[in-house]
């Protein structure tokens, strides 16, 4: 049986990564993958049994190779489904500095760092360009 959508909103954990300049990670999704080829940030579904910081800790380290440090809850936001059938997700947001050297899983193809000026310049999925201008938009 092949993966279906649930009718009921996901959990998922969404990370912005600081580095010590004060950038944001963000990845570029992978061909074939949902998202395929768009920018995102790290973060994935919330596994059962899991806490939330958990799974942003697990989502990171799988994602990444980093390790989360200081990770501190933000706010949530909902991202409805684009159409019939599509994901539900309410999306859980966390700040953290992270430890290590990024290193790509099969997910994604690139990675780089970004500052609220260079947001327009990246094409971002599952509505991360809307949390990352309010994540700056409260840091003032």
């Amino acid at each position: 049986m092949a993966d279906q959508i649930p009718l009921k909103p996901v959990t998922a954990v969404r990370l912005i990564v600081r580095n010590e300049s004060g950038l944001v990670l963000l990845l570029r999704r992978a061909p074939g993958t949902t998202g395929g080829g768009l920018w995102c940030l790290p973060g994935g579904k919330v596994d059962y049994g899991d806490t939330v910081e958990q799974s942003a800790e697990r989502e990171l380290a799988e994602e990444t190779g980093l390790r989360a440090a200081g990770l501190r809850f933000l706010f949530y936001q909902d991202s409805l489904p684009y159409g019939p059938g599509r994901m539900h997700c309410i999306n859980l947001y966390f700040e953290c500095t992270a430890e290590g050297e990024v290193a790509l899983n099969d997910e994604s193809i690139e990675a780089a760092w970004i500052g609220p000026d260079d947001l327009a310049r990246y094409e971002i999925t599952f509505s991360h360009d809307a949390a990352l201008a309010r994540y700056w938009r409260e840091r003032g």
